[in-house]
């Protein structure tokens, strides 16, 4: 149950960064930004994109990362 409600505070941390950003970011930034390990950023953000609240794309060897909120109305507007 602890490593649970860790999980949601990361992801909810995750997401309150994404907020701020302008342009899609990728995992080392995420990483960076949060202070948590490279491959904690990534599984939460799969797991943000698998709930559909994030959208990804793989440009070159990076995943970069933006909310689905942001997506619509900059992107597909």
């Amino acid at each position: 149950m602890y490593r649970k409600m860790e999980n949601n505070t990361t992801k909810e941390q995750i997401l309150k960064f994404l907020e701020k950003q302008e342009w899609p970011v990728t995992t080392e930034e995420v990483a960076k930004q949060i202070k948590i390990a490279w491959h904690t950023a990534q599984v939460n953000l799969l797991k943000l994109v698998a709930e559909g609240k994030v959208k990804y794309k793989k440009v070159g060897r990076q995943n970069q990362f933006w909310l689905v909120q942001k997506y619509k109305k900059e992107f597909e507007s």
